[in-house]
């Protein structure tokens, strides 16, 4: 499995051209195995791999027996090598898997701190296979100090749809930032289920004394939560989510360099990995005025 197949990394498999001729391995971080079975009742795993940067989905078949032995005896958020060909699913990358394993210490190639996200810490008690999320944005440019043009051009973006300036701004990753996200696990029973929300302070804000489920952070450190969640759930369910807080928090990870670690925007009419309750409900009328 080792010796003749070539190494890469989970950060480049965008990079290859799907279908791949050929089999890789790397080290991975293994965050979800769930056992399922074919429509002609044979017997497969799901599973979700991450890395430092990025997550993707792959797939055991019946026919992989080993790796179907393998995966039974490992411990979730085991460190792994996975032996894998590329595939692409509903035009995102796949993995089908040929065979695993436990990674050992000391291997070449083998680095553990390269394979943990890099705040991981903030939501490994949080992490779900449902993640259910929703967000609140302000604005963060001051337009006394913006050029000329720029908040000319908010000015008048106002004007024509009859918003305040501070509404335009906060529509926007450019002018906004995130201030809150709210998440819970879609699986729980809603009715004893607690709501995690991280929000992000005023500058000088005291934060002692918050309740549990309030967790204080960065800007930067919230949308490297959002995106571990989003990545280890195999169903990310929004309202409108398409429409404004993935493309918003999108933007906000490229203008603070923080990694988008799963494709949330493609796909549009599938369930998975993004279910937005919004177009499931509307989905003859993509701009039908239904708020949450």
């Amino acid at each position: 499995m080792d010796a003749s197949h070539e190494h890469t990394h989970l950060a480049s498999l965008d990079a290859l051209d799907t279908p791949v001729f050929g089999r890789f391995t790397a080290f991975a971080v293994l965050r979800l195995a769930r056992r399922s079975q074919t429509r002609q009742g044979k017997p497969f795993y799901e599973l979700r791999l991450t890395d430092r940067t990025r997550s993707v989905g792959g797939k055991i078949w019946s026919e992989a027996a080993r790796a179907m032995q393998a995966i039974e005896e490992l411990a979730p958020n085991a460190h792994v090598k996975v032996l894998f060909e590329v595939e692409s699913y509903k035009g995102a990358v796949q993995l089908n898997v040929r065979g695993l394993r436990a990674a050992e210490p000391g291997e070449p190639g083998y680095e553990p701190a390269s394979l943990v996200e890099e705040g991981f810490e903030l939501v490994e008690d949080l992490l779900c296979d449902t993640l259910v999320f929703d967000v609140e944005t302000v604005p963060a440019v001051d337009l006394r100090r913006a050029p000329p043009t720029i908040a000319q051009a908010v000015a008048q973006h106002a004007e024509r749809h009859e918003w305040d300036q501070s509404k335009v701004m906060s529509l926007s990753p450019y002018f906004g930032q995130v201030v809150s996200v709210a998440v819970g696990d879609g699986e729980q029973d809603p009715r004893t289920q607690e709501i995690t929300v991280f929000v992000v302070p005023p500058p000088g804000q005291d934060t002692k004394g918050l309740p549990s489920w309030i967790r204080p952070v960065s800007e930067r450190d919230l949308l490297r939560a959002f995106w571990i969640m989003a990545g280890h759930a195999s169903c990310v369910v929004s309202y409108n989510g398409r429409g404004f807080d993935i493309p918003f928090l999108v933007g906000r990870s490229l203008v603070l360099d923080v990694p988008v670690r799963v494709d949330l925007l493609s796909n549009r009419y599938s369930l998975r990995p993004h279910l937005d309750l919004f177009q499931a409900l509307n989905p003859s009328v993509p701009r039908a005025p239904a708020s949450l």
